[in-house]
């Protein structure tokens, strides 16, 4: 059976390993935590994860649609810190040399192009790491995520079932429900007092939002009736900020057997990077993985053919 395609939203990876390991320099006072941080994600992927194709999936800039949708979307994130920026071109140098190609393409996101890979990979089975909620989308029987744990230590798989019992939607609804709550990491306000329970108690009933607002009569809360009447326009525009793009020009992962095939580790770059980064238990764990298996004892000739 093939091995499922990876993919890893890259800076949510980053950001994570950002904020899980702090106050981390080398011997030249550099901040080096997120590279040391990805390094041990990468060791783990190395181990546990010898998929024959995969990528990390990354920004590259704004999103300018979305932009155009809403001038303040995301407006709530605070810029990348400075300590983080330093360490990011070493970070995508780590992860390269790991043998991953990245994917990225002005004007999109990284669930974007997440989205429009599994939808372009045919029956391959797929996995995705990332703890971002909005991906859930995408599931299905082949395309499944993989949710880290706060200690990085182990994932979480989740498949239309996961996706169900976590929000109580399937994952074809998962647009329409973040749409009625809103979305607070991208700055996309939902419905003031329609939480994940209401929201999903909607969809239960009416199967999506565009059916809420032309049965909204049936709605026995006169005042969440008056909310879901009066907010069609908000709605809308949430729709199109949160239902992620497949059809992506250039198809920049394509040839799929090429742009998405892992390679080999490059071990001499990943020691050049863990050397001058003071990366010693990165340096320390690739020299023991690849220790040549101790030589056999030579039998001398006279001694084989007595054994016989």
């Amino acid at each position: 059976m093939e091995s499922p395609v990876i993919l890893v939203d890259a800076y949510s990876q980053i950001y994570r390993g950002y904020y899980a390991v702090r106050e981390l320099t080398d011997d030249q006072g550099r901040p080096s935590n997120a590279i040391f941080a990805i390094s041990r994600f990468l060791m783990k992927l190395k181990s546990e994860m010898s998929s024959e194709f995969g990528a990390f999936v990354a920004d590259k800039d704004k999103c300018a649609f979305r932009l155009e949708i809403a001038p303040d979307y995301k407006a709530n994130r605070a810029p990348m810190p400075d300590e983080l920026k330093s360490q990011t071109e070493t970070i995508f140098e780590l992860i390269s040399a790991f043998g991953w190609n990245v994917i990225s393409l002005s004007g999109y996101e990284a669930d974007d192009l997440i989205a429009a890979i599994a939808a372009d990979a045919g029956t391959r089975e797929m996995r995705v790491i990332t703890p971002d909620k909005d991906i859930s989308q995408i599931v299905t029987d082949r395309v499944k995520l993989l949710i880290p744990d706060r200690s990085g230590g182990t994932f979480e798989c989740r498949g239309p079932q996961e996706i169900a019992r976590k929000f109580g939607v399937a994952p074809t609804q998962i647009v329409d429900y973040l749409a009625l709550i809103g979305d607070t990491s991208d700055n996309v306000p939902g419905i003031n007092g329609v939480g994940p329970k209401t929201a999903a108690a909607l969809i239960a009933q009416f199967g999506s939002i565009s059916a809420a607002l032309e049965r909204a009569d049936e709605i026995k809360n006169e005042k969440l009736r008056v909310k879901i009447k009066d907010s069609g326009e908000l709605l809308s525009k949430n729709i199109q900020l949160i239902k992620l793009h497949t059809d992506i020009p250039g198809k920049p992962w394509q040839p799929f057997e090429e742009r998405l095939r892992r390679r080999p580790p490059d071990l001499e770059q990943i020691k050049r990077i863990a050397q001058e980064r003071n990366l010693r238990s990165l340096l320390r764990d690739i020299e023991e993985q690849n220790e040549p298996p101790p030589p056999q004892p030579v039998i001398p000739q006279k001694e084989q053919l007595e054994l016989f």
